[in-house]
């Protein structure tokens, strides 16, 4: 068998990242989207499907973070990055996309120009991940730092804002934004040491505040907002940490550059 088409063990959890995101899909289709459509809508079903549905995509998260590190440890095939892009297109680009898409078809309340644009809320999330996974495959950065939002970061992001049913406009424009943040240029710290195991502990915190809602436990609602909610801050504190970084470091390149300039003009 020839090298290229063998499979590494880190490439076996990007291909369970990719599971994870069509599945997410499936559920939102059948459990959430198809019942509303055929007047045999369950709040409890709607609830627990979407529950499923988002944890999907958080385990698709978790793979995500780990082929990349089990590819440093061990090995990774020549399809690696390959297979890592497309299975992050299926998991961080298609299913939130196609969440949002939901969203506007079932909201109480929802128009059919609400339903249309919600619509183009979606293809604006899908292109934003398209675009990053193209410019991450192409483009060089420094170790350790990502440009533009992480797709996964992003995607659940986007789900989170959905989830908190806030009003349709601030919700639609909450959308866009992230899905600016995935293709701007505000650099992101790379899920390493300890905070890939903080990363790995939320998503894990996520999961069971989405267990707790689906369940209909006393508190799942609040918990579930307030993980929401958290998520949200977390999605507009970093790039603000960032842009603080950068004009400081900014402020002190111009105080050395002058520093040197007057250096040099000494006699």
């Amino acid at each position: 068998m020839p090298l290229s088409t063998r499979l590494s063990i880190a490439d076996t959890l990007t291909l369970g990242n990719a599971i994870c995101g069509f599945m997410a899909v499936y559920f939102t289709t059948t459990g959430v989207l198809i019942p509303h459509l055929t007047g045999t809508e369950d709040g409890g079903m709607a609830r627990h499907s979407a529950a499923v549905a988002v944890i999907l995509m958080l385990m698709a998260s978790v793979f995500d973070l780990f082929d990349g590190l089990v590819a440093r440890k061990l090995r990774a095939s020549a399809m690696g990055a390959e297979l890592d892009n497309l299975s992050d297109l299926i998991s961080f680009g298609l299913a939130p996309a196609y969440f949002v898409v939901t969203w506007g078809m079932v909201a109480s309340g929802a128009s059919q120009a609400n339903q249309r644009v919600s619509v183009v809320a979606a293809v604006v999330v899908l292109l934003a991940v398209v675009l990053r996974l193209a410019r991450f495959s192409c483009v060089t950065l420094r170790d350790g730092i990502f440009q533009g939002m992480p797709s996964p970061f992003g995607a659940l992001t986007v789900v989170a804002i959905v989830l908190l049913e806030l009003p349709f406009l601030p919700t639609l424009l909450a959308i866009i934004g992230v899905a600016w943040l995935m293709v701007s240029r505000v650099e992101y710290p790379k899920p390493r040491g300890r905070l890939a195991v903080a990363m790995l502990s939320w998503i894990v915190l996520s999961m069971g505040m989405l267990a707790a809602w689906a369940l209909d436990a006393p508190g799942g609602q609040l918990l579930l907002q307030t993980g929401c909610s958290l998520q949200i801050v977390l999605g507009a504190m970093i790039p603000v940490f960032a842009t603080a970084r950068r004009v400081n470091t900014f402020r002190d390149n111009r105080r050395e550059s002058r520093a040197e300039q007057r250096a040099a003009q000494l006699p």
